[in-house]
């Protein structure tokens, strides 16, 4: 029997199809060497990923959830399309996972189909344009550059949840990731097919918001477009509307959105009826809104609904072991972008960029390393090529301000670091500093925070 295994595991490994097989889960459990050469990646480094973080727009994931097999499906993948078949693997009722294969045949017969493939796509063009401006996700788990645990520990949690209906709420500081994980959970989800649609809730005015959102009929104002429009609500249905910012949604807006919540309808402005929706919420923002709650800023009962499932990613000062990764990431992506070719980073500059408080997190490390590259006069970053505001940073500057004065700005960010933390629970906050609560409150209001 073992000698059998092995000549049947040989031919497998030979075969000229491309194979893969998937858990319940969307784990890779076998990938054939042919496959693996393909992709330059060796059997160790794939088995046990999820094969979203090992296959580019793939669908294995979504066939162990459906349970539908896809058959000759075009498969874009390394800049060619393949031709993949995907069949869920069923035992005692259940799909337990899924096989698939990537057909092709020699290198000069899959040209001429790719040529002729890519020759029918010019007359799509505009549709296909058009989908990825209102409907596309770009992001997956993979654009996700982290080692740290509690950022492993998110990934974790997307993969879990992401095949549900449930609404989540991604909460962090600005510039620390969260429409990179809202696009990577739609991604993973039985919706991946359908629209992903974002609006930013800080940046529409606040008199165009509910058009924006639910759309209006034919007439409905002065300057309405001719035959109405469709709203963001009306264009992400089957799909994911992403609600970034959604702390500085008005509080009118705030009711509507809790009755389509509820009601799952919308009612476009100037409307006499209402339209069924099926979407899937992701809201995000930076603000602290069980304060806003507290001072009537934001409804109780709408953030219960979009906080089912909460999502807290730390800003990057809470995990420096993500920095080093990030930066090399950044660097090659600027080096590939601008064409210059920076092949090291001195030990100083180093240092900095490792000691940096980083308050605009990842956003910020990303400019840095942006303007580093461009400034760099070789093919080394020296401390010459930093923004001075970095070059600076060890050099604490008083600006004629007293002791206490500096001290007690010190002591407002602390608290003001603590409670985000914390999720802005008083408690908890004063816990981890020290303080008792009503100590808590006192600074709280000293600092107006």
């Amino acid at each position: 029997m073992l000698f059998e295994h092995k000549i049947l595991e040989t031919v497998i490994d030979q075969a000229y199809e491309w194979i893969v097989v998937v858990d319940h889960k969307g784990t890779i459990v076998y990938m054939n060497k042919n496959y693996c050469d393909f992709l330059g990646k060796k059997k160790e480094e794939v088995i046990g990923k999820h094969v979203t973080e090992v296959i580019e727009n793939t669908r294995m994931h979504i066939v162990v959830q459906t349970g539908q097999e896809e058959i000759a499906d075009l498969h874009y993948i390394q800049g060619n399309y393949m031709i993949a078949n995907r069949i869920p693997i069923w035992m005692d009722g259940k799909v337990i996972g899924a096989v698939g294969t990537v057909i092709f045949r020699d290198t000069n017969e899959w040209k001429r189909m790719n040529s002729h493939i890519k020759s029918l796509l010019p007359q799509l063009q505009t549709y296909l344009q058009e989908w990825k401006e209102h409907s596309g996700a770009k992001y997956t788990l993979n654009h996700i550059i982290s080692v740290s645990k509690q950022m492993e520990q998110l990934k974790e949690k997307v993969k879990r949840i992401a095949d549900s209906d449930i609404s989540i709420l991604i909460r962090g500081e600005s510039g620390t990731g969260k429409e990179l994980f809202a696009h990577s959970i739609h991604q993973l989800s039985s919706r991946s097919d359908q629209p992903f649609v974002k609006i930013n809730c800080g940046a529409i005015p606040e008199h165009l918001l509910e058009s924006e959102l639910f759309g209006y009929e034919d007439g409905a104002f002065t300057g309405a477009r001719k035959g109405g429009k469709k709203g963001k609500f009306q264009l992400a249905d089957g799909g994911t509307i992403f609600l970034d910012e959604i702390g500085d949604m008005p509080l009118h807006m705030q009711v509507k959105l809790l009755r389509v919540l509820q009601e799952k309808e919308i009612e476009p402005v100037g409307a006499t009826k209402t339209i069924n929706i099926d979407v899937r919420i992701i809201a995000a923002t930076n603000r602290p809104l069980e304060k806003m709650i507290e001072e009537k800023l934001f409804r109780q009962d709408l953030y219960y609904r979009i906080n089912v499932v909460p999502f807290f990613i730390p800003p990057l000062r809470e995990r420096p072991e993500d920095i080093e990764p990030l930066i090399h990431h950044f660097l090659d992506k600027v080096c590939k972008r601008s064409g210059k070719r920076i092949r090291s980073i001195t030990p100083d500059v180093m240092d900095i960029l490792r000691r940096h408080m980083w308050p605009g997190n990842i956003r910020e490390l990303e400019n840095v390393i942006e303007a580093s590259v461009y400034f760099a006069s070789g093919e080394t970053i020296t401390l010459e090529a930093l923004p001075e505001y970095l070059r600076t940073t060890g050099v604490y500057q008083t600006d004629g301000k007293t002791l206490k004065q500096l001290l007690e700005e010190a002591e407002k960010q602390i608290i003001q670091q603590s409670l985000q933390r914390h999720h802005f629970d008083k408690q908890k906050a004063a816990k981890s500093l020290g303080i008792s609560k009503s100590a808590m409150y006192e600074k709280i209001k000293k600092y107006g925070i």
